[in-house]
Order: C-alpha cells, then structure tokens, then sequence
C-alpha cells in the first residue's frame, strides 16, 4: 500500500465553547464499555478533520476512553 487516507486532525479549544454547551457534552455521552448512556466524561479534547468534529475524554464511570461526535449546525437565521 502506497498511498493510505490520512486526514488532517486539528485539535480545537473544547473549553472555548460556552460553559452550559461545555457540560451538556460532557454529560450526554455513550461508553462502548459500560454500554451505559449519560455517565459523563472526564479529561475531554475536542478535534476536528474536513469532515468532523468530535471530543475524546474518559468515562466517568469507568474511566476507559469515550468519543462524543458532534454534529455542528451550519445555518444562521
């Protein structure tokens, strides 16, 4: 394999966000590993590709590591 698909990761300012958007991600979140909804996440890193935007922390509960995708609205009325 010559050429593999690698996109541009960007690491964003998650603490930039506005405090209540802030804790409503960190709160509404999924853990492949408790396969519990809603148990929080700690340590959260925001990222960013072409294509996405997402925030890698530590469950809260179990402390393995969790990603909540987000799904940013483009319009402005």
């Amino acid at each position: 394999m010559t050429d593999t698909l690698q996109e541009k990761i960007v690491e964003r300012d998650f603490f930039a966000r506005p405090v209540e958007e802030q804790n409503d991600f960190l709160h509404q979140t999924w853990c492949n590993h408790c396969m519990e909804v809603d148990l929080g996440m700690k340590n959260p890193k925001e990222f960013e590709t072409k294509d996405r935007v997402w925030i890698e922390g530590d469950c809260s509960k179990c402390g393995h590591s969790t990603i909540t995708e987000i799904v940013e609205d483009d319009e402005e009325e």
